[in-house]
């Protein structure tokens, strides 16, 4: 934090102190705090605290047990992250992300969510040179036969159970279940998940996950004619992708592997 930050006074004092306490209460988390332990972190007297929490429960930005009296984050607080890294903003957020990984690797590039058995593409960039494959924003494919689908069941604790009923949604025969359980078994590994001609004869994937705070709510991905993506382009690219994309994440998001 920087000297002009801490030196200067807020704006509005009541503001400020508010913030402090949502502040304090991230930091212990599901335990909570008691008012005067939370008073005595921010330097406070515990009226001032206490108005300062009354403000925030009537929003829904704090909670308080109503066993031990301790306050927590409340709902409200707890839906900013998720609303502002929601399905809607996403493709905004990382857009130049996919920009500088397109430029970076001269291919097409993907970013994509999953809903329910599939994954829906919420933005693409495109190279300069033609890549001969369909590819439109909204489109939904089958999640276990995409590098992406894959890339984010490897980073959401799917086990052989959950990866089941995935393929159980696909239909019968859309996917070879050993294949991609070894995929996603291998992504959880390497960081990344690759697709080679299952959606489209002739084009080949590799993916990686978006996460936060250790699970995947995205996937990014590279998508390229087969005979490009040989063994060792696909580890290239994907070293492309931990160089390049970290630096246009939002705060909050990360790529496995990350400090």
């Amino acid at each position: 934090m920087s000297d002009a930050t801490t030196s200067q006074p807020p704006p509005v004092e009541s503001i400020d102190r508010a913030l402090l306490a949502l502040q304090a209460l991230a930091r212990v988390g599901a335990r909570g705090i008691a008012l005067a332990e939370l008073a005595g972190v921010l330097g406070l007297n515990k009226t001032t605290v206490h108005r300062a929490l009354a403000a925030l429960r009537f929003r829904g930005f704090v909670s308080q047990d109503p066993v031990s009296g301790v306050y927590l984050l409340g709902p409200a607080a707890l839906a900013l992250s998720d609303d502002y890294l929601g399905d809607e903003n996403l493709p905004v957020l990382l857009h130049p992300a996919l920009m500088a990984l397109s430029d970076a690797v001269g291919e097409l590039v993907h970013l994509g969510v999953l809903s329910g058995s599939h994954v829906v593409y919420l933005d693409k960039v495109e190279p300069e040179r033609p890549v001969r494959v369909w590819s439109a924003i909204g489109r939904r494919s089958v999640a276990v036969t995409t590098a992406l689908g894959r890339a984010m069941l490897a980073f959401r604790q799917t086990d052989r159970s959950g990866l089941a009923e995935y393929l159980r949604a696909a239909g019968d025969g859309v996917a070879d279940p050993e294949r991609v359980w070894g995929i996603v078994e291998r992504a959880r590994t390497t960081g990344y998940a690759v697709e080679d001609q299952e959606n489209e004869v002739g084009i080949s994937c590799v993916a990686v996950p978006v996460l936060r705070s250790g699970v995947a709510i995205a996937a990014v991905s590279i998508t390229a004619p087969a005979e490009r993506m040989t063994a060792v382009r696909v580890v290239w690219l994907h070293e492309q992708m931990r160089r390049v994309l970290p630096g246009f994440l939002p705060s909050g998001l990360s790529l496995p592997g990350e400090a």
